[in-house]
Formats: C-alpha cells, sequence, structure tokens
C-alpha cells in the first residue's frame, strides 16, 4: 500500500510539472532516423550478422565453348554447352539465359527505351540460336522461348533440388557491333581491326533466395548478374591475329612462336614491363606467327569465374610484367595495343599501371585469383570483364591509369563478391570507386594527385534539386545522374564511414572480412550493411538509411560561442536531414590546437547541441571538419574567428 501511495505522489508531481510546462513547444526525437530500416533480419539462407546462413546455396554453371571469328564478316559462329547445377531446396522446370546481343536489334527494348547518355545499340545484330538440345537425366527437350534480351529453357524433366544436374548445348551466332554500347566493340586501326568481345555468349540467368529468377532485359546502363562456374573455350581466328582472353592459355606451343613463348617466361620473372610483341615485329608473320595461312584456335580454360572475355587483332603490340601476390604467387599484367596507343606517356606504360593495381588490392582485401591480368586498348571506354579489361585507345596519363584502375579494381567487386550489377550498381561501382581513390594515392607516391571522393567538391551534385538516391536501380536512374547515384556518392560515403565516422583500421577489418565473407558468392545491400554493423560494432541505420536511401543533405552549424568562467560554451546545429559526428578543430590564441569528436548520437534526441570547452585558453577560431570529409551543404557556418 505504501508503495501505491508513493506511486501516486510521483504522478501527481509529474502531472504538475507538465503543466506547467504545456505552453512550451514540444520538440520530437529524431529516433527514426536511427530506427531500423529495410528487412534486415536473420534468414536460413542470411544471417542478421551479414554472413551467409546455414542453409545458403547458389546455383552454379561450367561451361564449354567452341567459336569461330570470321574477320570478313565481324561474325562470331560457335557452340555452347552449359552444365547447370540446381543447387536450390525447389526442382525447376525451366532455366533463364540471357541474349544480351539481342540488344542490338532495331526493336530491343533497350533500343526503345533509351535517352541520352549511353548511346543507343547498333541494330543490324542480335543472336540466332540454333539446335537447341536441353537435357535432364535421360530426358530431353528442344523447347525454348526468347524474348528481348532473355531466353526460357523449358525441361521435359524438372532439375531436381539440391543438386539436380542439367546440361543445354546450343550453336549461336552474331555480327559483332562496331560500338556495343561501350562494353564491346571494333576498333578499325592502320595495321587491323581490334576485337573487343564481351557478352558473346548464351549465358544462364541467376536464380537466387532473394528473387527467384532474375529476369532484368538487358537494357544498356545496367549491367550483370552471373552464376560461378568453369569455364573451358577454344577461340578459332585467322593465323595472323593475337588472342587475349580470360583464363589460362592451354596451347600456347600451337599459337605462339618459340620466341614469344621465352619472352613471356621472361616476363613472367621481371618487375618492369618486357615487350612480347614489339611495334617494329607488327604484321611481320613470318616472325610472329607458327603458321602463315588459315586458321588458329587458341584454348583457354578458367576456374570458377562468373564471365570470360576475350581480345583478337592483328595489330597488336603487346608486353608482359611480373605480378607479386601476398601469398607468394606470382602471375603476369599484360597489355595488347594498336600502334596508334604506342608510347611512354600512353599505353607503353599499362603494364605498370596493371601491375600495381591488382598488388594493391591483393595486399589489401583478397588475393588477385585470377592467372592473368591483361588490359586491352579498344574503342571502349572502360569496361571490366574477369581477367580482362577493355579501356580506350586513346587514353594517356593520368586518365589511363584511372580508367586502369578502375577497371581492375572491378576484379573485387563484383568478379570475386559477385553482387547484382544490374540492380544494385552502387555496391561494384560505388565500393570499387572507393577503392581506387586509395590505390591512386598509393601509385608511384602519389604520381596522378586526387581528392578521391572527398566530400567537400560534391556538395553541387549532394544539392542538385535533380539529384536521385544512391539505390535507384541504373536502368532507372536519369542518364545525368549515374555517376553520382552509382559511383561518387556511394564511394564519397564510405571514405567517410573510414575516415570520420569510424577510424581506418577498424573499418579496414570489416571491409576486408566482408570480401572474403562474399567472395564468391550472391551477397545484398542488406548483407553489406549488416556485415559492416556487426564486425565495428557501431548502429549505422542512420548512415544507410539517409546516404543510400535518401535526397537528404549534410548542413552541421557553428551557432553560438559564449566565453564562460570554466571555458567555451559553443553550441552546434544539425541543420540537414542527415546527422553526422562533429569533428572539429579548436585554435587557440597561442597558436596550438586540439581536435575534438562529438559523437553522431548528440542528435538523438533534438537538432541542437551546447558543448563545453574545457580550458582557460583564449579560442580564436573553431572549424568543423577540417580535413574536408563532408559535403556540407552550407559551408559558411562550419567556421567561427574570433573577431
Amino acid at each position: 500500500m505504501k508503495y501505491l501511495v508513493k506511486l501516486a505522489v510521483v504522478f501527481f508531481l509529474l502531472g504538475n510539472i507538465s503543466l506547467v510546462k504545456a505552453q512550451e513547444e514540444v520538440v520530437p526525437n529524431n529516433q527514426e532516423v536511427f530506427d531500423d530500416f529495410l528487412y534486415r533480419r536473420s534468414n536460413q539462407y542470411r544471417t542478421a550478422s551479414g554472413n551467409p546462413g546455414p542453409e545458403y546455396w547458389q546455383n552454379s554453371a561450367d561451361y564449354t565453348i567452341e567459336v569461330e571469328l570470321d574477320d570478313k564478316t565481324d561474325i562470331i559462329k560457335g557452340k555452347i554447352t552449359l552444365f547447370y547445377t540446381n543447387n536450390s531446396p525447389e526442382k525447376l522446370p525451366f532455366i533463364w539465359m540471357y541474349l544480351d546481343q539481342n540488344l542490338f536489334t532495331e526493336n530491343s527494348r533497350g533500343n526503345q527505351t533509351v535517352q541520352g547518355g549511353r548511346h543507343k545499340a547498333e541494330s543490324d545484330g542480335g543472336v540466332k540460336i540454333s539446335n537447341l538440345l536441353a537435357k535432364v537425366k535421360r530426358f530431353t527437350s528442344s523447347e525454348y522461348y526468347i524474348t528481348d534480351t532473355r531466353m526460357k529453357v523449358t525441361f521435359a524433366e524438372p532439375i531436381p533440388a539440391n543438386g539436380g544436374k542439367a546440361t543445354v548445348s546450343m550453336d549461336f551466332e552474331f555480327k559483332i557491333p562496331q560500338n556495343g554500347v561501350d562494353r564491346m566493340g571494333r576498333l578499325e586501326t592502320e595495321n587491323g581491326t581490334v576485337y573487343a568481345i564481351a557478352q558473346w555468349y548464351p549465358r544462364v540467368a541467376v536464380f537466387d533466395d532473394v528473387s527467384g529468377w532474375n529476369t532484368e532485359p538487358y537494357l544498356g546502363a545496367g549491367e550483370f548478374y552471373c552464376e560461378y562456374g568453369n569455364y573451358d573455350y577454344k577461340i578459332t581466328v585467322p593465323y595472323d591475329h593475337i588472342v587475349v582472353a580470360s583464363g589460362e592459355l592451354q596451347n600456347p606451343k600451337q599459337v605462339l612462336t618459340k620466341t614469344q613463348i621465352e619472352r613471356l617466361d621472361q616476363a613472367s620473372k621481371s618487375n618492369t614491363t618486357v615487350m612480347i610483341l614489339p611495334l617494329e615485329e607488327v604484321g611481320n608473320t613470318t616472325i610472329t606467327r607458327p603458321t602463315q595461312s588459315g586458321k588458329l584456335t587458341w584454348h583457354y580454360k578458367m576456374k570458377n569465374t562468373r564471365d570470360v572475355a576475350f581480345a583478337s587483332s592483328k595489330s597488336f603490340i603487346w608486353d608482359a610484367a611480373k605480378i607479386n601476390l601476398p601469398s607468394g604467387r606470382t602471375i603476369t599484367a599484360q597489355s595488347v595495343y594498336p600502334k596508334e596507343s604506342n608510347g611512354q606517356n600512353a599505353w607503353s606504360r599499362s603494364t605498370e599501371y596493371t601491375k600495381a593495381s591488382v598488388e594493391f588490392y591483393s595486399n589489401w582485401l583478397f588475393e588477385y585469383p585470377y592467372p592473368t591480368a591483361i588490359n586491352v586498348a579498344c574503342n571502349v571506354g572502360g569496361m571490366e570483364y574477369p581477367g580482362v579489361s577493355f579501356c580506350h585507345y586513346q587514353s594517356k596519363g593520368a586518365s589511363l591509369w584511372s580508367v586502369t584502375d578502375h577497371e581492375f579494381g572491378h576484379n573485387w567487386f563484383p568478379m570475386i563478391v559477385g553482387s547484382n550489377e544490374r540492380k544494385h550498381a552502387w555496391l561494384d561501382e560505388g565500393l570499387n570507386m572507393f577503392i581506387n581513390h586509395y590505390s591512386t594515392l598509393n601509385f608511384n607516391q602519389g604520381e596522378y594527385p586526387t581528392d578521391g571522393a572527398y566530400g567537400r567538391n560534391k556538395v553541387g551534385w549532394m544539392t542538385w534539386k535533380n539529384r536521385e538516391p544512391v539505390s535507384t536501380f541504373p536502368d532507372i536512374t536519369k542518364s545525368y545522374n549515374l555517376a553520382y547515384t552509382a559511383y561518387y556518392k556511394p564511394a564519397t560515403g564510405l571514405v567517410l564511414l573510414r575516415e570520420y565516422i569510424l577510424e581506418p583500421k577498424i573499418f579496414d577489418q570489416a571491409f576486408k572480412g566482408y570480401t572474403h565473407t562474399w567472395a564468391y558468392k550472391h551477397p545484398q545491400p542488406t548483407d553489406f550493411f549488416n556485415y559492416i554493423e556487426n564486425a565495428t560494432g557501431e548502429n549505422l541505420n542512420w548512415f544507410w538509411r539517409t546516404w543510400f536511401y535518401s535526397n537528404g543533405n549534410i548542413d552541421l552549424a557553428i551557432d553560438k560561442i559564449e566565453k564562460r568562467d570554466n571555458g567555451t560554451r559553443i553550441t552546434f546545429l544539425n541543420n540537414g536531414e542527415i546527422p553526422m559526428p562533429i569533428v572539429f578543430e579548436v585554435t587557440f590564441e597561442d597558436g596550438s590546437k586540439e581536435t575534438k569528436k562529438l559523437p553522431v548520437e548528440i542528435w538523438q534526441r533534438n537538432s541542437q547541441w551546447i558543448y563545453l570547452l574545457e580550458s582557460d585558453k583564449e579560442v580564436v577560431k573553431i572549424q568543423i571538419d577540417p580535413e574536408g570529409y563532408l559535403p556540407d551543404a552550407k559551408l559558411s557556418d562550419n567556421v567561427w574567428e574570433k573577431e
């Protein structure tokens, strides 16, 4: 009874306090900014800690391919066999495959929906399919249905769950487009055509635990989402061509001269570039080719990869050097380029750039797994495939370093960490731009200056009225926004997270852990968020929500400075939609400086925070974010100076 009486007194007093304050304005807290968002809870496939769940599964796809390149008609013809394993818990009566070359038809969805930006696809292409045969056990079917860039293959008997096997074989052919929407194509040079060949075979779509079949059409802006598997493929070309491709060449003695093999061996031991086929030998087939007529077949294999690409030309200059990997394993960096790209300020440094890029990311994140890293000069601005990059043949100096480093960085995101590029472009482009910043800072003692993804020069993007959230799908993003949403804003945010919000050491441990945990798997954005939070010990809901899923701005401010007997009272304001910790530098009258950091939690209750700087020294200047990491919408109120 005494307890109840005391409780009644407490409620009475609280009620009177409420009456006294009834006329005061009620300021709501900011819990909705800091609260959970999306669906980030565990299931048997994906855990709340950001790891694959105990029953995580993904299907696999192995390929054998034989193709021939006709350099008179620019046509690729070949045969493919897909060996598909269904590791999912449900049987599959059909599979979906991608026919990306169907973008190059007049009525493709990509051609009908393009609006500026990535140019309209040529319309004299498209892939022809014939002799399709689909097998499950002893049952066969030839039933298929093509719609735009997708093909549905139906089996006579469903593929069993939990490890069931199927094979699909077919013949295919297509005309190689001259400008393959900046992902592949043909470049005419003085010494012959450079063929950069990608998206060149029918490949199976991903069936996963999140969306089932991922069948978004190829429209041009959205890239790719592929299963992992082993490739055994043969490329037949005119005898005077040099071919470079993803994976390891199986028959060097049949397609290379003894001198070229010896030079490649020398390059595999050299930290500096060695010429395999110098300019003065280009076109002289008597010394550069093992035969003087007909065709040659180049045989390649690659294990545990999501794709393969290749390039072929009789105009290639070819050089190589050794890449040193942290395990002690060595591989080769290689470059092929036409006469028009030659030069020490141009492609003669490509192999040096490739070597530096691969070594840096291998030491920081995850060891490069492929047997070669090959850079191809062609008419593609910049495009990545496992082990092979296509970069523009006119790139030079800093621009060639930048595009080379960017495209080889993609070997980690999304080639090793296999995210869905067609939906979540930022999860590969943004992460890659982020790591490119540190690679550039590291290269040759800062030879090419970079502000990387520092925020202060991104204010224009952050405040532009037509901006879109990072989470916008690439094919939906307005073309003038794609660089911002997919590349610069997510990269800027990750630099903020590493350097300003967290600390480099704890962030790097988490980021490296994410890379290793999801290597050769299919993470979703929520897996990335969950892993980083669990590995750093921080609740970052407020950051993911506001930076990646909204168009808000950062706007921290110094409102008032008041001298007190025990120090200086500083009133800070959060005038923006994105809360941030406050890192600020204090300069005293005697010239000394101190850097302070207030946690983001100061903004949980309201948007004003009063901080008492306990010091008897006279303060003459206070500056928020002295390093310039924040793209603060109003920089003028970030600095206070004593008059």
